[in-house]
């Protein structure tokens, strides 16, 4: 009997209470990308920014915002923008694929830069997406592959799912209970906020009557849609299984383990993709207590670290979990894109990249490995629920928190 091909997507995931176990908003994304990809994490501090500035991202240019909200993000170094991050202002977002025609690039993280909230976030890239479209290379190779993106997208309170499709877009508005997507479109006559032109270009495209409730994903799925869209409908519903599995229970525990499912294939390897990097945040209602973003930096979270990183005056920059920079010579910047290829692997990723062939060679030392780096999550895990049950540490104590956490997970590995 053959085994059924493994669904290959990112999924996304969010409780919110009382699907969590506490007053908390539980957010996470496994990134599934070309499996040679490295990400990065980066923070950048709040900064201004002179007006009439213009941004230059991979594609093309936009104007600078004033101000921008300090963030860390989560991104495969060659490009501008991110596959997940957070702000200082406990908002969350990253976003999925769905294979559909494309036109320009859509700068995802610009709604942590300039949003306080959730709604804010999708109210900043509707406004980029309907100026400037979306699309471009998703991938560091001159062969086309392209395509739409959808967001999930939290604050402490709520969460939105966002869905586009060329400079249209649909939101549905969560506010209790678990929710998930994957590289699919999710939303149907449940629509929240919607482009001003979506009902009439459908109905002058043909795709809808204007009669009739209007059902999103009815009406803009794709009629013919590779094998890999159906698997990802089998994908999104193993993630929701396990999602509803621990309703009313979720911590960042519990999604952890969710994003290290490798039998529903939200931690895949397969078809020469994999999970390269995974996130997990805690975003608790009680304004007063910190949010906490764990990252791992390196990919299959069955064999990473998840790393808590916090906001505060004094984050320690961590260069080992930053990629090498080329300047002008980066192959992403000279025309024709995409003709060469440069090592853009960082000191986390080689010595984890080490790690790995030692568990798939050397099982015994692989699993005390496994184990050493476990106790370095739990004890990470249990300090985070004694900041959030009151502790107060310093504040040079948590901007050095991601910044020790590599350092030790580094030292494991030598």
């Amino acid at each position: 009997m053959i085994a059924p091909e493994p669904p290959l997507s990112c999924d996304c995931f969010v409780s919110l209470p009382p699907g969590s176990q506490g007053d908390h908003v539980i957010f996470g994304k496994n990134s599934d990308c070309p499996r040679d990809e490295v990400q990065e994490v980066l923070y950048y501090p709040a900064t201004s920014h002179p007006s009439g500035t213009m941004l230059e991202c991979t594609y093309i240019q936009i104007p600078q915002a004033e101000h921008t909200h300090a963030v860390v993000l989560s991104r495969p170094p060659w490009l501008w923008g991110a596959e997940m991050g957070a702000n200082d202002k406990g908002v969350w977002t990253s976003r999925v694929n769905k294979d559909r025609p494309t036109a320009q690039t859509l700068l995802w993280d610009l709604g942590l830069e300039r949003a306080d909230s959730a709604w804010g976030a999708v109210s900043v890239i509707t406004g980029l997406l309907e100026q400037h479209g979306q699309g471009g290379p998703c991938r560091e190779d001159p062969a086309p592959f392209s395509y739409h993106n959808s967001f999930l997208l939290v604050d402490r309170n709520e969460a939105w799912v966002l869905e586009t499709a060329g400079k249209l877009w649909v939101a549905q508005k969560v506010t209790e209970g678990v929710k998930n997507i994957s590289n699919a479109l999710t939303i149907g006559t449940d629509i929240s906020a919607e482009h001003t032109e979506l009902r009439s270009v459908a109905q002058a495209q043909g795709w809808w009557s204007g009669e009739g409730e209007f059902c999103f994903n009815e009406v803009f799925k794709s009629e013919n849609p590779p094998a890999r869209m159906e698997l990802a409908k089998k994908r999104h519903s193993g993630g929701t299984q396990l999602l509803q599995q621990h309703d009313g229970s979720v911590m960042a525990e519990v999604m952890m383990s969710i994003l290290r499912d490798k039998p529903s294939g939200i931690c895949m390897d397969s078809g020469g993709f994999r999970t390269t990097g995974s996130m997990v945040s805690i975003l608790p209602r009680d304004p007063s207590l910190p949010c906490i973003h764990f990252l791992t930096a390196t990919p299959d979270p069955s064999r990473s670290v998840f790393k808590p990183f916090i906001f505060s005056e004094s984050v320690t920059p961590v260069s080992r979990v930053i990629s090498p920079q080329y300047g002008p010579d980066d192959p992403v910047r000279k025309q024709p894109r995409f003709q060469s290829l440069v090592d853009r692997r960082h000191d986390l990723y080689k010595a984890h990249e080490g790690a790995l062939q030692t568990m798939e060679t050397n099982p015994d030392a692989g699993n005390a490995l496994t184990e050493t780096l476990r106790m370095l999550e739990g004890q990470c895990l249990t300090d985070i629920s004694a900041l959030l049950s009151g502790e107060t540490p310093a504040e040079e104590e948590l901007g050095d928190l991601f910044f020790d956490c590599v350092d030790t997970e580094l030292k494991f590995y030598q």
